[in-house]
C-alpha cells in the first residue's frame, strides 16, 4: 500500500527529473516521470526535451518496459503534470500508461490548457486505472508558470527584475552616471543571481532608455544547455537605438526592436545588422506594451525576463502585465534625487507569501502577483 509520504517522496524525484528540461522543452511543458513496478522498485524514469519529441511518460515507460517486464504490470507512474489525452506532436500519453499495465497514476497537477485540464486523468480513470492528483503540487506549476500562462492567454509569464536601493532607487542622480556604462546597484553574488533568471526565461526584455543609459548585453551568461538562443526583446518608439550598441553588435538573430516609428532607412540599418524590426500602431504615441506580449506569444515564448528602467517598470505594472516580481535590494540609500524604480503608480501593488534570500548583504525578494494557473483543480 503506497503512503501520502511516499507519493511525496517519489513525486520529488519526478521533479528532479522534470528540472532537467529546464529551458530544452519550451514552447512545451517540462515534465518528469517515475515508473515503479508492483513491488515498489524503480523501473524506469524520463523527461521531456522538445527537440527529442516523446514525452516524459513514454521514455520512463520505454526503460521500464525493459528493465521491469512482467512487473510493470500492476506499478505505479509519477509525473509532474497531468498526462496529455490528445495527439499532438505524439500520441496522447493516457493511452500508453493505460497499454503498460500499470494500475496507479499520480500527477502533481493538472494540464493548465482549459480545453484538456482533468480529461487526462477522467480517461485513466474510465479504464480502471487509480488516480491521484496533487502530491509536490506547487513545486509542479511554479515550474511550469509560463505554460501555465501561454496555454490558456497566448502571452508569456512575465517576470520583472529590478535591483534597487533601499528607497527605491535605481540609478544616481542625472549627471552622476556616465552614458552607456553600467552601474552596479547590487554586489556580484546578487548579480550573478540574475543569470539562471534569464537561462530559465525565453525572452528578456528591456527599454531603449536602458540601452541608453547601461548599454547592457542582455545575454544569458549562466553557461547552462538551452533549445533556443535567449530573446533579446527591446521596446524603442523613436528607433533611438545606437547601431554600435552591444545588443546591436552582438546580434545574431536573437534580437527583435519593437516601435512605433515608420523611419524606414532606420529599420533598413538595423535589419543590416541582423536585428529584426516589428513595425506596431502606436497608443498613446508609445509601443503597446499588451500586443508586444500578444506577438511574443504568437512565437511560442512562455516566459520573459524585464529588466527596464523607471517608465517601463511602472507601465507594466500599472497595466496588471508582471505575473511575478523578484526584487534585488542592496542595503544602501541614494536619496530622493537619484532616479526611482517606479513613479507615479496609480495605485499600491502587494506582494504576498515573500520569498526571501541573501546574496551577502544583499536581498531577493520574490512574489507571485498574478496566479498563471486555472483555479479550478480538475478534481
Amino acid at each position: 500500500m503506497t503512503t501520502p509520504d511516499q507519493d511525496q517522496y517519489w513525486m520529488q524525484r519526478a521533479l528532479e527529473l522534470a528540472r532537467r528540461g529546464i529551458a530544452v522543452t519550451s514552447p512545451n511543458p517540462a515534465v518528469g516521470c517515475v515508473v515503479l513496478d508492483r513491488a515498489g522498485q524503480v523501473s524506469g524514469e524520463g523527461w521531456h526535451e522538445y527537440d527529442l519529441v516523446d514525452h516524459a511518460e513514454v521514455i520512463a515507460l520505454r526503460v521500464a518496459a525493459q528493465h521491469a517486464g512482467d512487473r510493470l504490470r500492476g506499478g505505479t507512474a509519477y509525473v509532474t503534470l497531468e498526462p496529455c489525452n490528445h495527439t499532438g506532436r505524439t500520441p496522447p500519453c493516457t493511452d500508453a500508461l493505460i497499454a503498460s499495465g500499470i494500475s496507479r497514476v499520480v500527477a502533481a497537477t493538472i494540464d493548465p490548457n482549459p480545453t484538456v485540464a482533468g480529461h487526462g486523468m477522467e480517461k485513466m480513470r474510465a479504464a480502471g486505472l487509480e488516480t491521484v492528483l496533487g502530491p509536490c503540487e506547487a513545486e509542479a506549476r511554479r515550474l511550469n508558470e509560463g505554460f501555465a500562462r501561454w496555454s490558456q492567454h497566448k502571452r508569456p509569464l512575465v517576470l520583472m527584475k529590478v535591483a534597487m536601493t533601499l528607497d527605491g532607487r535605481i540609478a544616481p542622480p542625472l549627471g552622476q552616471h556616465s552614458a552607456r556604462e553600467p552601474y552596479w546597484i547590487t554586489c556580484e553574488a546578487a548579480r550573478r543571481a540574475v543569470q539562471p533568471l534569464r537561462w530559465q526565461a525565453d525572452a528578456a526584455l528591456t527599454g531603449v532608455d536602458t540601452v541608453l543609459a547601461d548599454d547592457p548585453m542582455l545575454t544569458d551568461r549562466s553557461g547552462l544547455r538551452r533549445r533556443r538562443p535567449l530573446l533579446r526583446v527591446i521596446l524603442d518608439s523613436a528607433l533611438r537605438m545606437p547601431l554600435d550598441s552591444k545588443i546591436v553588435t552582438t546580434a545574431q538573430k536573437d534580437v527583435v526592436v519593437f516601435t512605433v516609428s515608420t523611419d524606414q532607412p532606420r529599420i533598413e540599418q538595423l535589419r543590416n545588422q541582423g536585428v529584426r524590426v516589428e513595425v506596431l500602431p502606436a497608443e498613446a504615441g508609445r509601443v503597446p506594451l499588451g500586443k508586444v506580449l500578444d506577438k511574443l506569444g504568437e512565437e511560442g515564448i512562455l516566459s520573459i525576463l524585464t529588466e527596464t528602467g523607471t517608465r517601463l517598470n511602472t507601465a507594466l505594472l500599472s497595466a496588471g502585465l508582471v505575473d511575478r516580481v523578484h526584487l534585488f535590494v542592496s542595503p544602501q540609500i541614494m536619496g530622493s534625487d537619484a532616479i526611482p524604480a517606479f513613479r507615479g503608480m496609480p495605485h499600491a501593488i502587494q506582494m504576498a507569501e515573500v520569498e526571501v534570500e541573501r546574496y551577502d548583504n544583499d536581498l531577493g525578494l520574490c512574489s507571485l502577483l498574478k496566479d498563471p494557473w486555472p483555479k479550478d483543480s480538475g478534481q
